[in-house]
């Protein structure tokens, strides 16, 4: 069975990031797709120091959730990042916690299909869409999309019970991301991945 990791950024259990991630999981269930739901935004995450110890030893320096969280998207075939939008960005912590599960975890990630969901009361939602997504993007992922940016408004969960076409986008996402995941499994089995070239790396250390 298909599995999809999925990761609430906010410090709210139940709260309007909770909401979306749960329309999306009612989909998940219906397409046969298994979802684990971690909540992660009221964890005490520190950031990267850039010791590069990860490279020596295959995991996090600090032994904390996010190591933990490496075994599980490893894994997975798919990847959802929630996230309530601060100061228009993603929560600190969640932040914190994905430059360092990206980094550190050194397991091929090519072909997991990726999604982002952002809640707000009002503004801010696409400047933080547009820097979850760029972990996908860099990673070799696909990146799932829906018929809307992938966003819900509302201050509080029941505001976002009354955006309709909010989780209408929700149920969107999760049916393409599932069919994305059969579709890539299926491709796999016929044609294998395709080829990822990794010798160059521009950083014009001559200073020219």
């Amino acid at each position: 069975m298909c599995k999809v990791l999925i990761l609430n950024g906010s410090p709210h259990q139940n709260g309007c990031t909770a909401t979306a991630l749960d329309e999306m999981i009612k989909v998940f269930d219906a397409e046969g797709v298994e979802t684990e739901l971690i909540q992660v935004g009221s964890k005490d995450i520190r950031g990267c120091i850039s010791c590069n110890k990860c490279a020596e030893i295959g995991k996090c320096v600090f032994d904390d959730m996010v190591n933990e969280l490496a075994t599980k998207f490893e894994e997975a075939d798919g990847l959802v990042i929630g996230s309530p939008v601060y100061y228009s960005s993603p929560n600190g912590t969640l932040i914190a916690l994905l430059d360092r599960l990206f980094y550190s975890s050194h397991f091929s990630k090519h072909m997991k299909v990726g999604a982002s969901v952002v809640s707000c009361r009002r503004g801010g939602n696409t400047a933080s869409f547009d820097v979850l997504n760029k972990y996908f993007t860099i990673s070799g992922m696909p990146v799932a999309s829906s018929t809307y940016w992938n966003q819900v408004h509302g201050f509080t969960a029941d505001d976002v019970k009354k955006d309709l076409e909010g989780l209408q986008t929700m149920r969107n996402l999760a049916r393409n991301m599932s069919f994305m995941i059969k579709a890539i499994a299926d491709a796999k089995e016929k044609y294998g991945y395709p080829e990822v070239e990794r010798e160059s790396f521009t950083s014009f250390p001559d200073g020219k």
